[in-house]
């Protein structure tokens, strides 16, 4: 069973920037791919960004050029770096790999 941790989002207004973390219980290291997604009141969830063991990414176009997507093996944790905050990506963010979930952790965009 793997367990994936979410931690480092919460209130910034516009412009601002929050780093997300995703631990995970077992080695990333063979994990070929992992992501973010996010869910917004009211609306479906939705895909942020990928990375690949090999370090390829993938983003959706409403963050490209603000977001940042890593992982680092040795610590078995991916983190989405945030720039530029706006106030449409409030939302609850997810990490997602090897078909499970984390837990969520919000991230509020507001003045």
């Amino acid at each position: 069973q793997v367990q994936l941790v979410e931690s480092g989002g919460g209130l910034v207004q516009p412009g601002g920037s929050l780093r997300l973390s995703c631990a995970a219980s077992i080695s990333i290291f063979s994990i070929d791919s992992m992501g973010w997604y996010r869910q917004a009141p009211g609306k479906q969830r939705e895909l942020v960004a990928t990375i690949t063991s090999g370090g390829t990414t993938n983003y959706a176009d409403s963050v490209k050029g603000r977001f940042t997507i890593s992982r680092d093996n040795a610590k078995n944790t991916v983190y989405l770096q945030m720039n530029s905050l706006k106030h449409e990506d409030t939302a609850v963010y997810y990490c997602y790999a090897v078909n499970h979930w984390g837990q969520g952790t919000q991230v509020t965009v507001s003045s």
